[in-house]
C-alpha cells in the first residue's frame, strides 16, 4: 500500500504533535507514505513542511465542505483535533467514503476520543453506577445506551463515526484514552488539559483543589506510550492487517490508575515545591464552585472529567511489566501487540515536570 495517503488532523496540538513526532522516528518504514496534515496559519505550514509533512491550510473544524473534499484525497485519516466535534468527524469519513468509491481501495478512519464518556456522576448524583468495562466488550453498545439516558457531546461524536462509517463502509476505529499525562513531542502544543487547566486553576487558587471528597478513580497513559499505539494502527493499516472496527472498533489504552485526592495531593505538592502556592493540603470544593473555574459553569462535563468514577477491568495478557498489569484494561490494544513503557514512578514525576511548563507559560 506504498500509494496511501495519510492525513492528520490536530498536527499543531498535543496529541496530533506527538503522533506526528512518533512517526518520524518510528521503527517502520513509513516515510514512503506521503501524511498530509490540516493546519491553520501559513507559519505552522512552513514549519511542518520543513518537516516532510504536507500543509494544507484550513480555518475552522466548522467548514465541514473542504474537510469532506480534503479526506476525499486520503486513504488514512487519523482524526486528534477534536473528540467533541461531531460535525467535522462525520464529514472526514464521507470524504474518505467518496474515496473508496472512487478508488476501490479500503480506507480507513482513526478517533481519538475519551473515558469520560464512561464516567458516572457521583457527586451530583444524577447517574450512578457500578461496573467494570473492558474494550472487549461491546462498549459501542453501552455508549448508545447512555447516550439515551443523558446526551454528551463526545459520546454523541463517538456513536456518529460509528454510525456513519457503517452507512458508507469506512472502517472506523476509536481510541478511547483517559488522562494523557506527560510533556508532548510535538513542534507546538506540550501540555496536555487536564493537569494543565488543575495546575492553572490551584495557582489562581493559591491552593490545591478537589471535587468533593476526591474519591472518584481515572486511568491515565502517558503521551509517548499512546502515540505509540497510534503509530502501531497505522502501521498494521498500511500493511493491510485486519484491526477492530465498526462496534467492536473502541480501544482503550489504559496503563495505570488514580484517584481525583491523590492527583489533586500531586498538584499540590508540585506547586508547593516551587513555591508557586503557599501549601500543599488540598481544598475540597463543591461540583458548582469547579465547573466555574474549570468549563465555563458547566456541570456536566466537569463532573464527568474532573470528578467521575469508572472502572476497568484487568488484562489477561502476558507482559514483562507484570507489576503494573491489573492498573490498566486496554486488553484489545495489548492482544494487538501495545505494550506501554512508562511507569507509576513516570506519572508521579510528571507533576512537578508539567508545573515548571505552566508555571513558565504565565
Amino acid at each position: 500500500m506504498a500509494s496511501t495517503k495519510i492525513l492528520l488532523t490536530g498536527a499543531t496540538g498535543y496529541i496530533g504533535g506527538s503522533i506526528l513526532s512518533q512517526l518520524l522516528e518510528s521503527k517502520h518504514d513509513l516515510s514512503k507514505y506521503p501524511i498530509s496534515v490540516l493546519v491553520r496559519g501559513e507559519d505552522r505550514a512552513k514549519i511542518l513542511q520543513d518537516q516532510g509533512f504536507n500543509p494544507i491550510l484550513f480555518q475552522s473544524l466548522d467548514e465541514a465542505e473542504i474537510l469532506q473534499k480534503v479526506a476525499s484525497e486520503h486513504d488514512v485519516v487519523i482524526h486528534t483535533a477534536s473528540g467533541y466535534h461531531t460535525a467535522s468527524a462525520k464529514a472526514l469519513i464521507l470524504g474518505l467514503g467518496e474515496r473508496k468509491k472512487a478508488t476501490g481501495k479500503e480506507v480507513h478512519f482513526i478517533q481519538t476520543t475519551g473515558t469520560s464518556n464512561l464516567g458516572d456522576q457521583p457527586i451530583s448524583g444524577k447517574y450512578l453506577e457500578s461496573r467494570t468495562f473492558s474494550d472487549r466488550e461491546n462498549i459501542y453498545a453501552y455508549l448508545k445506551s447512555r447516550e439515551a439516558l443523558q446526551v454528551y457531546s463526545q459520546r454523541t461524536t463517538d456513536i456518529v463515526v460509528v454510525e456513519t462509517g457503517l452507512a458508507v463502509g469506512v472502517k472506523t476505529t476509536l481510541i478511547m484514552s483517559p488522562t494523557i499525562y506527560g510533556v508532548g513531542s510535538g513542534l507546538f502544543n506540550k501540555l496536555s488539559i487536564q493537569v494543565p487547566k488543575l495546575l492553572r486553576a490551584s495557582i489562581k487558587a493559591g491552593q490545591s483543589e478537589m471535587i468533593g471528597e476526591g474519591k472518584g478513580v481515572w486511568d491515565y497513559v502517558h503521551i509517548a506510550d499512546l502515540s505509540r499505539l497510534y503509530e502501531l494502527l497505522l502501521n498494521k493499516v498500511l500493511k493491510g492487517e485486519e484491526l477492530p472496527i465498526g462496534e467492536k472498533g473502541i480501544l482503550f489504552s489504559a496503563t495505570g490508575r488514580y484517584s481525583w485526592a491523590e492527583l489533586a495531593s500531586g498538584i499540590g505538592n508540585a506547586l508547593a515545591e516551587l513555591g508557586a502556592i503557599k501549601t500543599s493540603e488540598v481544598k475540597s470544593i463543591s461540583l458548582s464552585e469547579a465547573a466555574e473555574k474549570l468549563w465555563g459553569g458547566s456541570e456536566l462535563p466537569t463532573e464527568l472529567a474532573f470528578a467521575s468514577k469508572y472502572v476497568q477491568d484487568p488484562p489477561k495478557y502476558s507482559s514483562a511489566n507484570q507489576r503494573h498489569s491489573s492498573r490498566t484494561s486496554s486488553d484489545v490494544s495489548h492482544e494487538l501487540g501495545w505494550r506501554e513503557e512508562k511507569t507509576e514512578q513516570d506519572f508521579k514525576n510528571h507533576f512537578l515536570e508539567e508545573a515548571r511548563l505552566v508555571l513558565a507559560a504565565q
